[in-house]
C-alpha cells in the first residue's frame, strides 16, 4: 500500500508546502519527503529526505542535501506492570543525542521526560486526560527553570481547541484543529508575545490532505 500526504502552511508574509510518500515493504516502511524548495526554480535535492522505518522499533532518516543521518530507536519495557516507552535519537551531523521516556500510568495519566545528552536541557511533563475530552499538560524545563502549560479540549467530534503558555518567553498560543478523512485536516494557529510592548498576534494556517493508493 502507498500513502501520500500533502501539507501547506500559510502566513501573512509567506507560504510553504511539503509532501510525503510512504510505501509498505513487508514489516518496513519506505518514506520520501520533500518541500517546495525541492521543486521551486527547477528540480533539486533541497528539502529532500529519505527514511526507512520499522514501526515500533527504529527509524533511519537521511537528509539528502545535508548528507546527515538521524537514528531513532524505540522500545517498551514494563515498570511495576506499567509500560515505559523509551526512545533514543541521535543526529550524526549535529552530534546531538536525545533520550526520551514516557511512563503510562493508566489511560488518563502519563509522565514523560526528555533529555539532551551533554547539556542541562531536561524537560519533565505530566499529561492528564479528563473524560477523554480534555487534556492538561504542565511541563517543567530544568535548563530554563521555567514552567510551560497546555490545555486542549475536543468539541463537536472532529475539532480540538488548544491553548499554550510558555512562562520563560511569555508566549501565549491558541490552536484550532479539525480532522476529517474525507476533507483532510486544517489548523489555525495564533500566538502573541506578552512581553512585547506591541502585542501583535501572529497568525498562520495549515492544511493537510492524506491519500491511500
Amino acid at each position: 500500500m502507498m500513502k501520500a500526504s500533502f501539507k501547506a502552511r500559510y502566513e501573512p508574509d509567506k507560504a510553504a508546502a511539503a509532501a510525503t510518500v510512504s510505501v509498505n515493504a513487508g514489516d518496513f516502511k519506505l518514506r520520501a519527503s520533500l518541500t517546495d524548495a525541492t521543486v521551486v526554480n527547477g528540480p533539486s535535492l533541497n528539502g529532500l529526505a529519505l527514511a526507512v522505518e520499522k514501526p515500533g522499533f527504529f527509524i533511519v532518516d537521511y537528509n539528502v542535501p545535508k548528507k546527515d543521518v538521524r537514528f531513532q530507536f524505540m522500545n517498551t519495557i514494563r515498570v511495576a506492570e506499567k509500560p515505559l516507552n523509551l526512545t533514543y535519537i541521535h543526529s550524526k551531523g549535529e552530534g546531538r543525542t536525545i533520550l526520551d521516556g514516557a511512563l503510562v500510568i493508566d489511560s488518563a495519566n502519563k509522565v514523560s521526560a526528555n533529555h539532551v545528552l551533554g547539556t542541562g536541557n531536561t524537560k519533565l511533563k505530566y499529561t492528564y486526560v479528563h473524560g477523554g475530552l480534555s487534556t492538561f499538560e504542565p511541563s517543567y524545563d530544568l535548563g530554563k527553570n521555567a514552567w510551560d502549560f497546555a490545555v486542549s479540549r475536543k468539541v463537536y467530534g472532529d475539532d480540538v481547541f488548544r491553548a499554550t503558555y510558555q512562562t520563560s518567553a511569555k508566549n501565549l498560543g491558541l490552536e484550532w484543529t479539525r480532522s476529517s478523512k474525507q476533507n483532510g485536516s486544517f489548523k489555525i494557529i495564533a500566538s502573541v508575545n506578552l512581553a512585547e510592548e506591541r502585542k501583535i498576534p501572529k497568525i498562520c494556517a495549515e492544511t493537510t490532505w492524506d491519500l491511500e493508493m
